[in-house]
């Protein structure tokens, strides 16, 4: 093409109205900022602060040396590791699968792309319970569908009914994107809500999604809910999406997984063949190791999550013009900023989340994302997956910014 030609015929339509990862950015920014010298603590990324754990790390060391995982293995992922993941599943949820079913992706993000890509045509609708990751509406329009949001704010404790999804349901839903506990809210359904809306989808013939990478992160009373395992019937029309990042602090080592039906999981693994090939060996066997293992350490962070979960509710809550209700699950917090808004901060006077973030950012050198990149405008999201010195001293520069 001409150095000449139009800028809108040189990037596909597709792929030019897709935004980049709120999320990533704003970690990015932060990162950008800290090597320049500044104090910047970064609220942004969903990214456990621990290592990851040494027995997973010593079984990637000893991959690496094994002339066998040089090589190109199965597009759909290395046999061992399909098997302990349908063994992990079982274990984990409850819900029995054969490997047949599981194909292991380059990260979470990879899983839920695919799946999409195989279950969506052109003017295909997927309810999209809002507030939702960043992510969830950009593979929902790549894949060729329509997200339609369903949005539920604090005063439901931001979980969906089942009278707002039949409201929000036309002739061309195909599907319902389903995430208990929830990025970005930290919200957790509980098993009788599960039930209802898995029965609500199994009635009306629309296939759910459902992001499970935040199983293993519930506090107090909450408790993960498999709604595959809490409605059977859903077991032809549910595609499951999961991953080791959050659970085991390997956000890095790129592997996540779907479990479905055979018919989809060969489709999606057909389709993976041609845009990666297999994962890569090294973190596939590491990935064996962590699923295979106990969850001690998977308690330890948990117990970090839980105090810092407490720590940043209380402080956001006195943050003037705040209101936070309390996470269940995850490890996000989402304030409601509105009546933050419209005041005379600094000399600025933010009308919008995403000018507010840009104010703290600017002025208390701390990052957030703003709710709008989570269809949320009038909130904020902050991962408290950091040290507790950071996240008490970010905090604080908040609620003096804002006094």
């Amino acid at each position: 093409m001409s150095e000449s030609a139009p800028a809108d015929r040189r990037i596909s339509h597709r792929i030019g109205t897709m935004t980049e990862s709120a999320t990533l950015a704003v970690d990015a920014k932060a990162k950008e900022l800290k090597a320049a010298g500044r104090p910047v603590i970064g609220f942004g990324a969903g990214e456990p602060d621990f290592p990851t754990p040494d027995y997973i790390v010593e079984a990637a060391i000893e991959a690496a040396r094994d002339p066998r995982n040089h090589r190109y293995t199965p597009a759909g992922g290395l046999p061992e590791l399909k098997e302990a993941l349908v063994t992990k599943t079982a274990r984990d949820s409850g819900y029995q699968v054969r490997p047949a079913q599981v194909l292991v992706t380059n990260g979470g993000k990879q899983a839920v792309y695919q799946t999409f890509a195989t279950l969506l045509d052109p003017g295909d609708e997927v309810l999209l319970p809002a507030p939702y990751w960043t992510t969830y509406p950009e593979v929902i329009r790549l894949a060729g569908g329509d997200p339609v949001d369903v949005f539920a704010d604090e005063t439901q404790g931001y979980l969906v009914t089942v009278d707002q999804l039949e409201a929000a349901r036309t002739d061309q839903t195909k599907a319902l994107l389903f995430c208990s506990p929830s990025n970005p809210t930290g919200a957790v359904y509980s098993p009788e809500q599960v039930r209802d809306i898995g029965r609500w989808a199994h009635e009306n013939g629309i296939w759910v999604v459902t992001d499970e990478i935040y199983e293993h992160l519930t506090y107090g009373d909450a408790q993960f809910s498999s709604i595959v395992v809490e409605v059977p019937e859903l077991a032809e029309t549910c595609v499951v999406v999961n991953g080791v990042a959050k659970t085991y602090a390997m956000t890095g080592w790129r592997v996540g997984w779907m479990i479905g039906p055979e018919d989809v999981v060969k489709a999606a693994t057909n389709l993976q063949s041609h845009a990666t090939s297999n994962v890569s060996n090294v973190s596939q066997r590491a990935a064996l190791a962590a699923v295979s293992g106990d969850l001690s350490a998977v308690a330890a962070m948990r117990a970090a999550f839980d105090r810092r979960r407490t720590t940043i509710v209380s402080m956001l809550r006195d943050v003037n013009g705040f209101s936070c209700p309390e996470p269940q699950g995850a490890f996000y917090a989402f304030p409601s900023v509105q009546e933050a808004l419209h005041r005379d901060i600094e000399g600025r006077t933010p009308a919008s989340s995403a000018q507010l973030a840009e104010v703290i950012l600017e002025q208390a050198e701390v990052a957030v994302v703003p709710g709008e990149a989570f269809g949320a405008p009038g909130y904020l999201r902050l991962s408290y997956a950091l040290g507790d010195d950071d996240l008490a001293e970010g905090v604080s520069r908040i609620q003096k910014l804002l006094a």
